[in-house]
Parts: structure tokens; C-alpha cells; sequence
């Protein structure tokens, strides 16, 4: 039977770690070493992203990911619009070998929607 895009999603979310809007914005205010990944498309970068945020499209992810990121041990939180995207992307960077990869629940809409800090390019 076909699975659906919230199948996919579903699906690897059984495999990945999701972190909350509350702890990614306790990681920017304790500076810890998790870099932060948006991988929306550009336009929607352009409207505004999480401050310190590295931008890594998920068109382009598994392609450019091992020369952005070439040690596989670097802790990620990657984020999307809404969280599926980045749940996605999360289980397949873990595919490629990255072991410390989480994605952010809810996404930039949920950040937004908290009040996070945000940052125009």
C-alpha cells in the first residue's frame, strides 16, 4: 500500500529525537554547542529564522551536508515550517551517519507562535 507524506513522517519519527521550542531556546540562551540547521527553502528563510541559524535547504541537504558538516558527531537541531520536514531530514542525516541529530517540534510556526527570537538576513 502507498504511503502518504504523514506516513513518512510518522514513520521516522519512531527513529528520531525531537526537542521542544522551550529547549532549543535554552540552548541559544546557554550558548551550548548544538548547531542550529533551518533547512526551509530560501524564500522562507528570507521572511526570517532563528537567530545563529546555519541554512542548509532540504533540497540540497544530502548533498551539501558532509561539506557543512563534515564531522558526523556534530550535534544538530535541525527545523522546518511545521516539524516534518525536519523530521524527515533528521531520520535520513541518520541514515548518512550523523549521530547527534534532533529535529524541533512544531517548527518555526511554533516558534514564531512562542515569541522566539528571530533574525532577517
Amino acid at each position: 500500500m502507498a504511503k502518504t507524506f504523514q506516513d513518512l513522517v510518522d514513520d521516522a519519527k519512531t527513529r528520531i529525537r525531537e526537542v521542544t521550542v522551550d529547549d532549543v531556546k535554552g540552548m541559544l540562551a546557554a550558548r551550548t554547542p548544538e548547531v542550529i540547521v533551518d533547512i526551509r527553502e530560501e524564500s522562507e528563510w528570507n521572511k526570517g529564522h532563528l537567530p545563529g541559524a546555519t541554512h542548509l535547504g532540504r533540497g540540497v541537504l544530502e548533498v551539501k551536508v558532509d561539506s557543512v558538516f563534515p564531522d558526523k558527531d556534530t550535534p544538530l537541531v535541525l527545523y522546518c515550517g511545521g516539524g516534518r520536514r525536519s523530521a524527515l531530514a533528521a531520520d535520513v542525516l541518520q541514515e548518512m551517519g550523523y549521530t547527534n541529530v534532533r529535529s524541533m517540534a512544531g517548527g518555526w510556526r511554533a516558534w514564531a507562535a512562542a515569541g522566539g527570537p528571530t533574525k532577517l538576513p
